[in-house]
């Protein structure tokens, strides 16, 4: 494995590797301050460093969770994050020794996916991810957003205290996350969400919630950004929403509605919606809600292809066989039955050839067999197939995580 050895971290490792992560993402501040603040979190992960001798040069970590799947199934999942290479060891195979350990390690839990957000598109593709989910950023014009008369007005919406905030919506949010690649969060996501209710991370959050006729049916959370200077003295506030979920139209318009009454608010930005989610037909003038970003979202690996495939449901039509080509976990490959009956391994010969970071994209729902053919990653020896792998995989709801981590 060269000069560096890959292993579990250690008691008494931690902050090392915690301060390695933040040289890693250029996050400036006070490393002792942050790590009082985010200590807790770090450690509720599962960490594989790089050493080299009794330096940490590398670390990735993982939280066991479960991942919503078509059809209304949760797999079981592990959320990745703070992959890290010290800038003078890139480029040495450490990066792939650790995301060996850790797709070897996730498979020994019986985890059956991992998923994450990727920093650098370019990465990840060699190690089995694929990019699952996309998401949208859209800003909207206060002045200009007016809401039409007939979108359903019901309901109010409270401000919640910090403390009233870390009651009531890790609740709520597990009644909202039924979009195929919503994800639970685990614990230390929460704790770190309480921090950013404190103003310890990230500025200071505010949360509210929107009461419908049975109750509680949604919350936004989000922090306000002060664009006023000595060139524009009179600017306006920027709302930047970090999550927001309703209980249907009329909780998700009524959440809009409060956000675009805030006052001192010149615009309302919300960086990462689902594809689906259409803002701008909430208002009189649709161009008042302005999508400036779509990018992908979640990037997902299917450690176990034949129980990830299995958890899923399909729509019917003709039955489909895929061969699945993954180098980095061997035991994947082969070819696969799938059909709205079920999915099975077998021998018979393909129809569509794919690597499995490939299949990470149909999986879900978010991407179409024949624009990926287009793009050289699908061998259609049926290109027949393609329209009835399209029918399988598809989901009447673009898929979507809705949770940075």
């Amino acid at each position: 494995m060269g000069d560096y050895a890959v292993r579990p971290l250690r008691n008494g490792e931690e902050r090392a590797a915690f301060d390695l992560t933040k040289l890693v993402f250029h996050h400036g501040g006070s490393a002792g301050e942050r790590w009082e603040v985010e200590r807790e979190a770090f450690l509720g992960g599962r960490k594989i460093g790089a050493f080299a001798g009794d330096t940490v040069i590398g670390l990735t970590s993982s939280v066991r969770t479960t991942m919503r799947v078509p059809g209304g199934a949760d797999v079981t999942a592990a959320a990745v994050d703070g992959v890290v290479v010290r800038p003078d060891h890139t480029r040495r195979g450490v990066l792939t020794g650790m995301m060996r350990r850790q797709l070897d390690d996730c498979a020994a839990r019986g985890e059956t996916v991992a998923l994450l957000h990727a920093s650098e598109s370019a990465i990840y593709g060699r190690f089995g991810y694929g990019a699952a989910t996309r998401a949208k950023a859209v800003r909207v014009q206060r002045i200009r957003a007016r809401l039409r008369q007939d979108i359903p007005f019901e309901g109010q919406v409270r401000m919640l205290t910090a403390e009233e905030a870390v009651e009531a919506v890790p609740g709520l949010y597990r009644r909202f996350a039924r979009r195929p690649g919503m994800i639970e969060r685990p614990g230390s996501w929460w704790n770190l969400y309480v921090h950013r209710l404190l103003g310890k991370v990230n500025g200071l959050h505010r949360v509210a919630v929107h009461r419908g006729v049975d109750g509680d049916d949604g919350f936004v959370v989000y922090q306000a950004t002060e664009e006023r200077s000595t060139d524009d003295p009179f600017a306006g506030a920027v709302l930047d929403v970090s999550d927001l979920h309703g209980d249907g139209p009329a909780a998700v318009a009524g959440l809009w509605r409060f956000l675009l009454g805030v006052d001192l608010v010149d615009r309302v930005r919300a960086p990462a919606r689902p594809l689906d989610e259409h803002i701008g037909d909430l208002f009189v003038e649709p161009r008042a809600c302005e999508t400036y970003r779509v990018t992908d979202h979640t990037w997902v690996r299917l450690i176990d292809v034949a129980g990830a495939l299995s958890a899923r449901t399909y729509r019917r039509a003709e039955p489909v066989l895929i061969e699945v080509r993954d180098a980095f976990l061997p035991e994947n490959e082969g070819v696969y039955r799938i059909g709205g009956d079920g999915v099975e391994r077998v021998t018979a010969a393909p129809q569509l050839r794919m690597d499995v970071s490939t299949l990470a994209m149909l999986y879900l729902g978010d991407r179409r067999a024949g624009s990926l053919v287009s793009s050289g990653r699908i061998e259609a020896e049926d290109p027949a197939a393609l329209a009835h792998a399209d029918e399988l995989f598809g989901t009447w709801e673009s898929p979507w995580c809705g949770t940075s981590f």
